[in-house]
């Protein structure tokens, strides 16, 4: 079992989504690793943040791939979706990453054109797989229907799809109860889960004003009921804390993210 942290919550606009403020962060870290967030201010020097990420030696198991390319499939511009993707999952490869997180649908676009998403996953998947790192289907929020039901219809189209499970994205749809033992439990009992993002949620069911990534204890996750859940799942695998933890001055709360990774291990232990 692995604790990492997204460098998502370690850089972002405030401090200038800057790379290299990873050398100095991740000094005062207790997790295990991270999970590299791409952004598309990246794109242009690409190859100078790779090469500057992996000057640092860092364990970055998994890989979160810039989270617009789902919308490009979405609009029908697969050509784009397929450049774009082969970029990540070349950096992915670069760091050692052998998992990438994708949101295959996201954003305003969402969930209007799904079988365009649908459709794209094939190639997708497997432009990520000719570089070793597998990819993983996040269940991220939707507009129009759920993320389950679109884990079903990947499920139903193509063989052993590989998801990544998000506790904030489940209770914004009221789902986690339906990913424990209802109608969605199949994704864990067939396997097909890689990968858990763990933060907290304070809103209501489908309440857009609150996706804001929080910290464990403040929303109304139960996270002893999850992590009890988890570990009689039998997984053992990688855990990702995204709890946003720098302000509108860029600092970094380290404490903060600390004491998630130390309830995180002690839950797991248990």
């Amino acid at each position: 079992m692995e604790v990492l942290c997204s460098t998502g919550a370690l850089i972002g606009r405030p401090n200038g989504r800057n790379p290299r403020l990873l050398g100095d962060f991740v000094k005062q870290l207790t997790g295990d690793g991270l999970e590299m967030m791409m952004y598309s201010t990246w794109y242009d020097n690409v190859e100078e943040v790779t090469d500057y990420v992996r000057s640092l030696g860092l364990h970055i198991p998994v890989f979160h791939c810039q989270k617009t390319v789902g919308e490009e499939a979405s609009k029908g511009d697969f050509a784009l979706a397929e450049s774009q993707v082969e970029i990540n999952a070349k950096m992915a490869e670069a760091l050692g990453a052998t998992k990438m997180v994708f949101h295959l649908w996201n954003g305003q676009i969402s969930d209007f054109f799904i079988d365009n998403n649908l459709k794209a996953y094939g190639t997708l998947r497997k432009i990520s797989a000719d570089h070793g790192v597998d990819l993983l289907v996040e269940n991220v929020v939707c507009f129009n229907a759920d993320p389950m039901l679109y884990w079903r219809k990947l499920a139903d189209m193509y063989e052993e799809p590989h998801f990544i499970f998000d506790t904030k994205m489940a209770a914004f749809h009221g789902q986690l109860q339906e990913y424990y033992d209802g109608d969605a439990s199949w994704a864990w009992k067939d396997g097909l889960v890689k990968h858990y993002h763990v933060n907290d949620y304070a809103g209501g069911i489908k309440d857009w004003t609150a996706l804001k990534t929080l910290p464990i204890g403040a929303g109304h996750i139960d996270f002893e009921e999850f992590f009890r859940f988890v570990k009689g799942t039998g997984y053992d695998g990688t855990f990702t804390l995204e709890s946003t933890a720098f302000g509108k001055d860029g600092v970094v709360d380290f404490d903060m993210l600390n004491r998630q990774v130390a309830y995180i291990r002690e839950q797991m232990k248990q």
